[in-house]
């Protein structure tokens, strides 16, 4: 059965095509700074916004017209597999994400639960076998069942600790079965409400006894995925732990955690904790720990994360600038946690979410590749910050100087005339490399 017999196999057509239904961008072979265009992007594609989203909010039910809707249970878990391998195939999509919860149904039990999720990545391990698709990273949904309304790692309830705890020993043995890259951490409920009812030292200590099981857990069983966190501000608590990049590096930090993890940023969160997104990800790589991108875009206008696919080709260029910067994601990838508008509901729009997606990336690598090549960002820095690497500033930046040798500099010494940081002329070189092709 084609879940979608409309859609051919998406092809690369160039800028002057006007099918809808082709990259105009996105050359999964072509070479940018020795490396095809599909290693530097690595796509994935998020399981639960491409198949089991159905278009709630707040005011509306769902209305995504999706074949598979009509069956239930077993039977949708199977179905969505088949056609998540389907749309891979045509969306030229190698990777692919997941929550635990996202494959297969709860049971009556957590064994039930387990047992469903065994017949599912059986049928995935197939299908990967068959196609050649790789997982980029999987998870475990901690915070849609009731049983999380006060947390998961960071609950009041002990019992509900432990259910978190297996729910994660679990996970990680379907990442090692179906050859994980990574393995990601999300706090979803892991923050509070209200602070004068919250021990917030127990939370944290014990969200990193969790962390550190599932190191000593993966190391037992043989998974040498890199972990990752993705951190984000608030919702659907208002103060989530892992509020972002600096916040998460100091956690771990903190705790012993720092050489087993990296970080997954999303853009839409980076926006939320406001920051940009190349903040985001500058912070996590001179910190060495830049691990994977979710790639969306939220609505500046609208207060909550949207999931916008990504269309904006500033945010893109910037972040793969940061990227390139880095160099690459290491076992890391670009996961599009992004969902259709509500509007857009009929099953052809998942393609062409995805392929403005990917042009938008795919525009971004390029553009920020040729930035690189001709050091525009590197000598407009290195010339700002000149006065560092000769005199007093090599003292200061070889930590040499002290408070003595710079009191009896700054007494003999007028200061240098400051130099106009000309951020309108940077940004209109940004807009020039956009513009050429």
């Amino acid at each position: 059965m084609s879940y979608f017999a409309t859609v051919n196999k998406i092809e690369y057509e160039g800028r002057q095509s006007s099918n809808p239904f082709a990259f105009k961008h996105y050359r999964p072979d072509e070479i940018v700074m020795g490396k095809p265009m599909s290693e530097h992007l690595r796509f994935a594609m998020a399981y639960w916004h491409t198949l089991t989203y159905g278009g709630t909010d707040p005011f509306g039910d769902a209305l995504m017209e999706r074949s598979w809707n009509r069956l239930s249970g077993m039977d949708l878990a199977k179905a969505r597999v088949e056609a998540a391998f389907e749309f891979m195939e045509k969306a030229n999509i190698d990777y692919f994400c997941f929550h635990d919860r996202d494959i297969a149904p709860e049971g009556d039990s957590l064994r039930e639960t387990n047992r469903n999720i065994d017949v599912i990545v059986s049928m995935m391990k197939e299908y990967m076998a068959s196609t050649g698709k790789k997982l980029l990273w999987n998870t475990q949904n901690m915070f849609t069942n009731p049983r999380f309304v006060h947390g998961a790692a960071t609950t009041c309830n002990a019992d509900v600790y432990a259910y978190a705890a297996a729910q994660v020993k679990k996970g990680l043995e379907v990442g090692k079965e179906l050859g994980a890259l990574n393995y990601v951490f999300w706090g979803g409920r892991e923050g509070y409400e209200l602070l004068q009812n919250t021990d917030m030292k127990l939370e944290l200590d014990n969200m990193a006894r969790l962390f550190h099981m599932a190191i000593d857990y993966a190391k037992e069983i043989g998974f040498d995925a890199q972990f990752l966190i993705e951190p984000k501000p608030k919702e659907p608590t208002k103060h989530q732990y892992d509020f972002d990049a600096a916040t998460t590096l100091a956690f771990l930090h903190q705790y012993g955690l720092k050489e087993h993890f990296k970080l997954n940023l999303e853009a839409n969160h980076a926006t939320l904790a406001g920051h940009t997104f190349d903040h985001e990800l500058r912070v996590a790589r001179i910190n060495g720990a830049l691990g994977s991108l979710d790639a969306n875009q939220g609505d500046l206008l609208l207060g909550w994360d949207t999931d916008e696919f990504p269309t904006d080709l500033y945010t893109t260029t910037l972040a793969m600038y940061e990227v390139l910067m880095n160099g690459g994601l290491g076992r890391g990838g670009i996961n599009f946690d992004a969902k259709v508008r509500r509007g857009s509901f009929e099953a052809e729009d998942l393609f062409l979410a995805h392929i403005a997606g990917m042009d938008a990336y795919a525009k971004g690598l390029k553009t920020a590749a040729k930035l690189l090549e001709d050091r525009v960002f590197e000598d407009m820095i290195a010339n700002r910050y000149s006065s560092f690497r000769e005199g007093i500033g090599q003292d200061i930046a070889s930590g040499t100087a002290t408070l003595k040798s710079l009191e009896e500099y700054a007494l003999n010494h007028d200061i240098r005339r400051n130099v106009s940081g000309r951020q309108e002329h940077v940004k209109s070189i940004l807009n020039m490399y956009l513009l050429a092709e």
